[in-house]
């Protein structure tokens, strides 16, 4: 579980974005920081179990920053008002699919993963997969349990609205194959972050996917 110290902070920060409150309150960040690396090094703990990939990674690894990367954006508030972390072999930074868990109080929290907008050359690879073994693809994404805790299924966020190149309307996979990313996700409520289930709760989400997440990147190797 998260401490109901964390939430308050977020809820606090998202009314109150801005450096001279931020820096007032950075003890109270703080500690709502370790707390959040506390429960990632849990879910390393556990994931790992399920998926040795994982089992290498540190909670700086999977953490996010708290500062905005403003210079491009329309939006000058300087912080986020979430705490994510994604669990992906080799790190963050490593573009392949992975697990994710976000802390956003309010309605916004969540855990599922997936892979978020991946490059052409990766999203290319993905889409033959999917073709040549779409009756494991559906075998993955269809399971009875999947979508007990995945009720929306894959999501693709952005669709093409023709089918890719090489591929024609009439394919059998051609809903997931104009996908621009795959996610799946299970929402959160505020309850949910603070409740003493959240760590079975969270890996009982990731376990559910493991063979979603496999084949996505057996599908880039």
């Amino acid at each position: 579980m998260l401490q109901p110290a964390t939430i308050k902070f977020l809820k606090d920060l998202k009314k109150n974005n801005n450096k001279p409150w931020f820096e007032k309150n950075k003890t109270i960040y703080l500690d709502a920081k370790e707390d959040m690396d506390q429960f990632v090094q849990q879910v390393i703990d556990g994931l790992k179990k399920i998926d040795p990939d994982i089992g290498a990674l540190q909670p700086k690894d999977c953490t996010f920053r708290i500062y905005r990367d403003v210079r491009f954006s329309k939006d000058k508030t300087p912080y986020k008002t979430n705490m994510g972390a994604s669990f992906n072999r080799g790190g963050k930074k490593v573009p392949t699919a992975g697990y994710y868990f976000h802390c956003e109080p309010g309605g916004q929290s969540m855990a599922g993963g997936g892979l978020w907008m991946p490059m052409p050359p990766h999203l290319a690879k993905v889409r033959q997969e999917i073709d040549y073994s779409f009756d494991e693809w559906k075998k993955i994404t269809g399971n009875r349990n999947f979508l007990k805790i995945f009720p929306k299924g894959v999501e693709g966020i952005e669709l093409l609205s023709r089918p890719p190149k090489g591929y024609d309307e009439e394919n059998p996979a051609i809903e997931f194959l104009k996908m621009k990313c795959f996610i799946v996700s299970r929402d959160l409520t505020d309850a949910d972050l603070q409740s003493r289930s959240l760590l079975k709760e969270v890996l009982k989400t990731f376990s559910a996917m493991k063979a979603f997440i496999d084949f996505l990147n057996r599908s880039m190797d």
